[in-house]
């Protein structure tokens, strides 16, 4: 039985070709919205598969949940049409790459209503169905892996810097306009800037004694898992682009960022300038073969730590492909070692690339 005394809650999916996961994800949120009064409203970014039709015909059956187009084809665009769209108090976002626990809506109202924060979640908890998708589910564990982030710690309860998708009251995001469209693939991370400093503010005026940090809170209550890509390119994109919203971030909110997120560039640089300078003063005798191959070697050195403290409970934790199918060992540490590679490339690129257009070509936003 739905309560008609909790908060009406609006689901957000933006959609591109999910129609492998659709039907299964708007399913899954129906029935973790059986306490609570919900909509699911659906943002298509002009799929071309059968994505649109599948939404289509659970509408027919189920008017809780609607279809809308979204002609910029951008994810955050999507969530903003949402968010004028929506009739609920609160704005819970959801992805089709995930998998939610039968009371995952309950508890995110739940956290909203008890800890005073904006936004709440939970922990990104990283599943598996393929092998390389099994590497970069390992590589979540690592500290080279999350740089430490609150909310990649199933246990961790509390405030925070993000969390994983969000659930936030619609009228504090009708406040901050909602998701920024220029920093695509970091939108999470700007909007919630955005948040803390709205707390901040109206804290401010109302002469509450309110922290601007309140503003995010993630609970080991909700719990979400999330299907990583399958394949190095589709990696090598996604943290390419996460490096390029993150500087566009950095330059809307430079006082506020965070120095984990533009560490990897920090580093990759600095290497690179002193492998420029060993080239101009050779007599320096700087130690860059030795940089170059302990940053080599130690994301394999890593994959093999988190591969073996994990070897018991992979099947457990991790997995959620065919039980014959589970990989390797050494497949699950060769892939881990690569993403833990491979991500602080990507997203460095992206930075400097996203830093060139801006600085030397002049061409602001995305």
């Amino acid at each position: 039985m739905q309560n008609p005394n909790l908060p009406i809650v609006s689901i957000a999916i933006p959609t591109y070709n999910e129609s492998v996961n659709i039907e299964r994800v708007i399913k899954e949120l129906l029935i973790t919205g059986q306490k609570n009064p919900i909509e699911i409203i659906v943002a298509d970014g002009g799929s071309t598969d059968d994505t649109q039709d599948i939404v289509k015909k659970i509408s027919l059956k189920d008017s809780r949940v609607k279809l809308i187009h979204n002609p910029l084809k951008v994810q955050s665009a999507g969530l903003n049409l949402i968010l004028q769209e929506c009739k609920g108090e609160v704005f819970l976002r959801a992805d089709a790459h995930s998998d939610y626990a039968p009371d995952y809506i309950e508890r995110c109202v739940e956290a909203l209503l008890e800890s005073g924060a904006l936004n709440v979640g939970g922990a990104q908890r990283f599943v598996a169905k393929t092998p390389f998708q099994a590497g970069v589910a390992l590589s979540s564990k690592s500290f080279l892996g999350s740089g430490g982030a609150k909310y990649r710690d199933p246990e961790y309860n509390g405030y925070a810097e993000t969390v994983y998708l969000g659930c936030f009251w619609k009228k504090a995001l009708l406040a901050v306009s909602g998701y920024s469209t220029e920093a695509t693939a970091n939108e999470d991370a700007e909007l919630n800037l955005k948040l803390k400093q709205y707390l901040l503010e109206t804290s401010e005026n109302t002469k509450q004694n309110t922290e601007s940090k309140q503003a995010i809170y993630i609970s080991s209550k909700i719990r979400v898992w999330y299907y990583p890509r399958k394949t190095w390119q589709s990696l090598w994109i996604q943290y390419f682009k996460y490096g390029r919203g993150r500087y566009i971030t950095t330059t809307k909110h430079s006082a506020k960022s965070q120095i984990r997120g533009i560490l990897p560039f920090l580093v990759i640089s600095i290497t690179i300038f002193m492998l420029f300078i060993n080239l101009l003063f050779p007599s320096l005798e700087l130690p860059i073969e030795e940089l170059v191959l302990i940053g080599l070697l130690l994301p394999f050195a890593e994959s093999w730590r988190i591969t073996w403290k994990l070897r018991k409970n992979f099947s457990e934790e991790i997995w959620r492909g065919e039980e014959g199918k589970i990989p390797s060992f050494l497949s699950r540490w060769f892939f881990c070692g690569v993403t833990l590679l491979t991500m602080p490339i990507a997203h460095s690129s992206g930075y400097a690339y996203q830093l060139f257009r801006h600085r030397i070509c002049r061409i602001s936003g995305w």
